[in-house]
This record gives structure tokens, C-alpha cells and sequence, in this order.
């Protein structure tokens, strides 16, 4: 039987830490919920006496009946006073969990130089929390603050900060790498030092930070020399730069390392939870991100295409679909025929290289690729092109005309000359099912601006295209002598929530090639969708 580890989530904690991410309540509750469904053991939610907005959240959480243990979290009780006189921890008992995470400090340094009381009142002020909690029928996860650092500089006192912990009723004692510069040898060391002197009956965790791009790799350490219980935030967000990422570590652990994680049946949703998470923080998922990344299973290379296309495990550790995940194979001027026969196959699985359909792609994309286009960074405008080539695509629409009025203001005259609001209007008539529809809308640019108006003329056809936002856009200016005359790129990557893909479009002109681009991006995701609107 494979040896359980738990999984504790601190996106709603932890990774709120870090730049450019702000959680609302209700962004809060729908991310805890994907993690419940997910079947993570605890999710940490934050500090209910640092903001209202934690408040509010504790408040509306425990009314959905979770199965995965919700937790405060929060520090020590302050120096010289008793714990049911402290503010701190009278917020974290109006939060009602069962469960509580105290952090304290381990390093000898924060105990001189940070909280500057003796080495044994941070002693009491960990046992007499932790008691506290206890007496009220919490149950205590304690985090040790800087444990590492702490244990190379003084181990014995390190160790004793645990013994504490255990002492007061905790039963897990957290080993934080905060500032995240330990190497998996370091860790591994020390956490067998651990387990062997407080011996067994309490549970050893591990909360690592990715200062050293380590994070991952050392809480695996962890976890082969002992702990039991992991740390980190789904997507690896955290404060600086990061937290271990548990997705990635969740798929280690339990496709490669046989440890028993979350449910069998959450690894296929990997990829999908990974998206919505960071879909909810508002932030573009990376393509790199290892297991759930849109380029963890993409192949450019001829032979590795080859490869790959012959037998799978020649070029990919493990089959994606384990992960929620797909094969990507990428079209380029480098990826020669085996790409494009690779690609046709996902449709028609027996075709032959002889085929004239191949003959007739490999013309057309050099032919597109001459004028600008770049089908590498864009596999939903390749795979258009592949199902028109078929004949397998039914149009969704068809734009008639459109027109795009763009004009300038400033709030004053300094930001006149610098920083111009350019705003637009845009007029579209398309044509659905025979049907005519014309609309209007303004917005921040003109790309913008056509993007809403073609939204509102076709969400009443197809609702779910609310359900599609613009998360990206880039414009690349290709060579020309006269680069007022030369062709324009623009790449758009979209997203549903659940997965996102990225369009091209080219032209002489910026707005035509916006055009063609969005209109990849919304026809991509109708024929993913095409079980509902094929028979429109």
C-alpha cells in the first residue's frame, strides 16, 4: 500500500502573497471549491484578523460543506501577554475551523533580532498558543518559521521550538525553507535529523519557497527522507518568487514516485484545475509550466516529431492525457513534414504521406509564413487551417462589413503629448444562419472595440462565447524597408477558463490583422463547442 502524504494548499494564503495578485472573497470561494472537488486534504485561506475581506470569507466558507479541511492561519501569541488576551488569535477562532496553522519562529537570529525576547519566552510563547488553541478544540498545524536557516545556525534550539510544538498537542511540525535558498542534499539531511530526534508519533511537513528554483526538488527531498505532509500553492504563485508548485509536485509524487496524493480519479483534471486557478487570478498560466503547461507535451523538431509520432515514450515522460493535458505538435520552418503529417493524424489517423492534402498544406502555410504568418506560437489558427483544408470546418459567421472610428483624448495637457487614452468605436454587420445582425460598441482601441461589438452581435447565437476573454495580445512589425509599409503580426491568446489557445493573423494593416486573428480565436472555440452549435 502506497504511503499517504498530505497535500495543504496556501493559494489563498500564501500565494495572494505574491506581486500582481489580489483574491476577492467570491474569487476565494470559487478557487477553494475547485480544490475541494480536486480532492486536496487542507487548503489554507488566511489570516482572519489581518483584513475584513478574510473575514467575509471565513463567514461564507463554512456554509458550503467541504470535505477538504479548511484552515486559519496566523502567528504566535505577542510577548508578555496571555493568549485569550491577544487580538491575533481571538480572530482565528471567529474563523471556526477545526483546523489552525501557527507559525513561530526557529531561527535564533529572528528571535534576537525580530522579536528581540529570550530564546526561552519564544519557547513558551509557541507551547502556551498552541495549548491554548488546543483547549478550545482546535487541532494545530504549527509552521516553523525559517527552520532551515534556523537549523544551520543553531540546531539544537531549531529542534526544541518543535519540541514545543509537540509538547502543546500539535500534531504536524512544519519545516519551512522561507527564504528558499536550501538544496534537496540540505534538506534531505535535515529532515532525517528531524525525524530522528523527535522520533515517531507526530507527522513532519514541508513548506518550501523557490528562491533557488529548488522548491519542487526539495520538498520531493522531503518527502523521501520522511515528511509526510507538503506545502505549497497549486500553481506555484507566492511571495518573490514563489512557492513549490503542487501541481507539479502532486504528479511527481504520485505518477512517478507511487505516493498516494489526492484522488486517482482528480489526476486527469491536473492541467484543467491549473487553468482555472490561474484564470481566477487574472494571470496567464506559463506555457513551460512542467505537466499542465500548454508546451509540456509540445514537439517542434523533426525528429522529435518523428519520434513521438512513432512511439510516444521516445519524447514524453508520461502519456499527458494522465494529466488533462495534449500532445502539441508545432508547425515551422523547422519542424519539416513529419510536423504537418503528425497534426493531420489527430483527424485522420491512416493518412499517408502521398496524400494531396499534405502537398497542399505544406504549400499554403509556406505560402501564408511568406506573408507574415507564424503558425509556431499559434496551434488553433494551424488547426483551422487543417480542418478547412479537410473540408471538416463549417463556418459560424460571416462578417459582412465593418468600420472602426478611433480617436484620442487626454485627462490634461501633459498626458496629451505622453501617454494618449485612445478610445474607438466599432460598427459590425455579420451574418448567422442567414440571419443579419449589426452592432455597435466602443472600447480601449480599436481591437478592442471590434472584439466587443462582434461579441455582442454573436453571444445571441452563441452564449457560450461569454465565456471567452482576450488575456493577451501581441503585434510584432515583420522587415519592410519602410516599416509604415512593412506587414504586421498579431498574435491573441484566449481563454474559457478551463484551457486557452492562441491565434495569427497578418497583414499591411494592424487592424486586418487583428481581425483575422480574433476571428480564428472565436471560431476555434465555436468548433470546440461544435456538439452544440453544428446544427444551429
Amino acid at each position: 500500500m502506497s504511503r499517504k502524504i498530505e497535500i495543504f494548499d496556501s493559494t489563498l494564503r500564501d500565494g495572494s502573497q505574491g506581486e500582481g495578485i489580489s483574491f476577492s472573497p467570491s474569487d476565494k470561494l470559487k478557487i477553494l471549491t475547485r480544490l475541494d472537488s480536486f480532492g486536496i486534504d487542507f487548503v489554507e485561506a488566511g489570516n482572519p484578523g489581518s483584513n475584513p475581506k478574510d473575514l467575509e470569507f471565513f463567514k461564507r466558507a463554512g456554509t458550503l460543506g467541504l470535505k477538504t479541511k479548511l484552515t486559519a492561519f496566523g502567528s504566535t501569541k505577542r510577548s508578555k501577554i496571555a493568549p485569550e488576551d491577544d487580538d491575533n488569535l481571538r480572530a482565528l477562532i471567529t474563523a471556526n475551523t477545526e483546523y489552525i496553522t501557527i507559525f513561530g519562529k526557529s531561527w535564533d537570529m529572528h528571535v534576537d533580532k525580530i522579536l528581540k525576547v529570550s530564546h526561552g519566552e519564544n519557547l513558551d510563547m509557541i507551547e502556551r498558543t498552541i495549548a491554548y488553541l488546543i483547549s478550545l478544540g482546535k487541532k494545530v498545524i504549527f509552521d516553523a518559521e525559517h527552520f532551515f536557516d534556523g537549523y544551520k545556525n543553531n540546531p539544537d534550539y531549531a529542534v526544541e521550538t518543535l519540541k514545543s510544538a509537540r509538547k502543546a498537542g500539535s500534531q504536524t511540525v512544519v519545516l519551512c525553507d522561507t527564504n528558499g535558498g536550501c538544496f534537496p542534499d540540505e534538506i534531505t539531511q535535515i529532515v532525517k535529523d528531524v525525524r530522528d530526534k523527535l522520533g515517531t508519533g507526530i507527522g513532519i511537513g514541508i513548506h518550501c519557497h523557490n528562491d533557488g528554483e529548488c522548491a519542487v526538488a526539495n520538498s520531493m527531498a522531503a518527502v523521501n527522507a520522511g515528511a509526510s505532509h507538503v506545502q505549497g500553492t497549486f500553481i506555484g504563485i507566492g511571495e518573490r518568487t514563489g512557492n513549490a508548485n503542487l501541481a507539479v509536485l502532486i504528479a511527481n509524487l504520485q505518477l512517478k514516485s507511487g505516493f498516494d496524493c489526492v484522488p486517482a480519479s482528480s489526476l486527469p483534471l491536473l492541467k484543467e484545475t491549473a487553468h482555472y486557478i490561474a484564470e481566477t487570478a487574472n494571470m496567464a498560466l506559463p506555457n513551460y509550466m512542467a505537466y499542465v503547461g500548454t508546451s509540456a507535451f509540445a514537439h517542434k523538431g523533426g525528429m522529435h516529431v518523428d519520434g513521438v509520432s512513432k512511439e510516444p515514450a521516445t519524447f514524453e515522460h508520461i502519456e499527458p492525457e494522465r494529466v488533462g493535458n495534449e500532445r502539441n505538435i508545432l508547425i515551422s520552418e523547422v519542424s519539416g513534414r513529419a510536423s504537418l503529417i503528425a497534426k493531420l493524424q489527430k483527424f485522420v489517423p491512416d493518412i499517408e504521406k502521398t496524400d494531396p492534402v499534405v502537398q497542399r498544406l505544406t504549400d499554403n502555410i509556406k505560402e501564408l509564413e511568406h506573408k507574415g504568418y507564424h503558425f509556431e506560437a499559434a496551434g488553433a489558427s494551424i488547426e483551422l487551417l487543417v480542418l478547412k483544408e479537410l473540408g471538416w470546418f463549417k463556418p459560424f459567421f460571416e462578417i459582412i462589413d465593418f468600420k472602426i472610428i478611433s480617436s484620442h483624448s487626454s485627462e490634461n495637457t501633459k498626458t496629451a503629448v505622453c501617454c494618449p487614452l485612445g478610445k474607438a468605436d466599432a460598427f459590425i454587420k455579420v451574418r448567422v444562419s442567414g440571419k443579419l445582425e449589426i452592432t455597435a460598441d466602443e472600447g480601449d482601441g480599436p481591437v478592442n472595440a471590434i472584439d466587443k461589438a462582434l461579441r455582442k452581435a454573436l453571444e445571441r447565437f452563441y452564449p457560450v462565447l461569454s465565456e471567452m476573454r482576450l488575456v493577451d495580445y501581441k503585434v510584432r512589425i515583420i522587415g519592410g524597408e519602410d516599416n509604415t509599409a512593412a506587414t504586421t503580426r498579431v498574435l491573441i491568446e484566449s481563454t474559457d477558463g478551463k484551457t486557452s489557445w492562441t491565434t495569427v493573423g497578418a497583414s499591411k494593416d494592424i487592424i486586418n490583422a487583428s481581425m483575422i486573428a480574433l476571428l480564428d480565436s472565436l471560431e476555434y472555440m465555436l468548433y470546440n463547442n461544435n456538439e452544440i452549435y453544428y446544427n444551429l
